[in-house]
């Protein structure tokens, strides 16, 4: 057994003293979209600064909390604010939450986030599922020993975000009447926003949005034999594409104009999980 295992062990231990509650899914709440937890019947909720050697969110707008509750029916466990690298974290450790998750029995995590637009058709609150990710410009979390009792040394990422959970995305958006668009997402670290350079190359490489999350956390759910799904929310087009000047202020403005939609699409999947 490896320290990183041992640590993913304890942590499940102190989480099963606090509850028995095991999820079918695991949901990850992106900038600006943190108000959806309420949305759950909730049972039980657990602070991450109450986990010992659990990682705390620092980013604005991530209260740092899992709930624990159940969405239509369906046992969820929700990460109400994720980690992240920029916050002086390791790849290692942001995907720390989706290995709790994992351990903890779910066997589908639905990630979200905020992204700047790359695609030029994109435009601030579109709602975009992601059909694959460009890893390139933030560290694996993968690198180091392998923990076995996880999953295989090198993992196969073709199917990254698994098809069927796509078109269940699609039907469930046709069904609420919401415009979907598609593409890749790019992963930076942040905290600083893109330069217009930078966003010129990535869109040159085919990546549709840009964020500072998920794909770290995409890979270990699919080391750890996830099925994993993502749904961006565009909440601003990304430096030299618009004029404007980018804040995290208007990440958190969008987050909340596209609450309806977002909430809608979200419990329409998960309900049929």
């Amino acid at each position: 057994m490896t320290d990183e295992y041992k640590r993913l062990t304890e942590i499940c231990s102190y989480i099963r003293e606090k509850t028995d509650f095991v999820p079918r899914a695991a949901l990850t709440l992106g900038s600006g979209l943190g108000d959806y937890a309420g949305s759950l019947d909730v049972v039980y909720e657990l602070d991450y600064r109450d986990i010992p050697g659990f990682p705390v969110s620092t980013a604005p707008g991530h209260k740092g909390m899992f709930i624990f509750g159940y969405c239509k029916g369906t046992p969820v466990v929700c990460m109400r604010g994720r980690v992240h690298m920029y916050e002086g974290y390791s790849a290692q450790t942001v995907v720390m939450p989706v290995r709790i998750m994992k351990l903890l029995g779910a066997e589908v995590l639905f990630l979200t986030n905020a992204a700047g637009g790359i695609d030029r058709t994109f435009r601030p609150g579109d709602l975009c599922l992601i059909t694959d990710h460009i890893s390139s410009f933030a560290a694996n979390p993968l690198i180091g020993p392998n923990i076995r009792e996880l999953g295989v040394r090198f993992p196969d990422m073709t199917n990254v975000y698994d098809r069927q959970l796509q078109e269940l995305v699609r039907q469930c958006a046709a069904e609420e009447g919401i415009s979907l668009k598609e593409g890749v997402y790019l992963q930076t670290t942040g905290p600083s926003f893109e330069s217009p350079a930078e966003i010129r190359m990535f869109e040159m490489l085919g990546a549709s949005a840009v964020g500072m999350s998920t794909v770290v956390e995409a890979i270990a759910a699919r080391h750890m034999g996830m099925k994993v799904v993502c749904v961006s929310l565009i909440s601003n087009l990304a430096a030299g594409i618009s004029e404007r000047e980018l804040s995290s202020e208007e990440v958190d403005e969008a987050g909340k104009n596209a609450a309806g939609k977002f909430s809608a699409l979200v419990t329409a999947v998960i309900s049929r999980l």
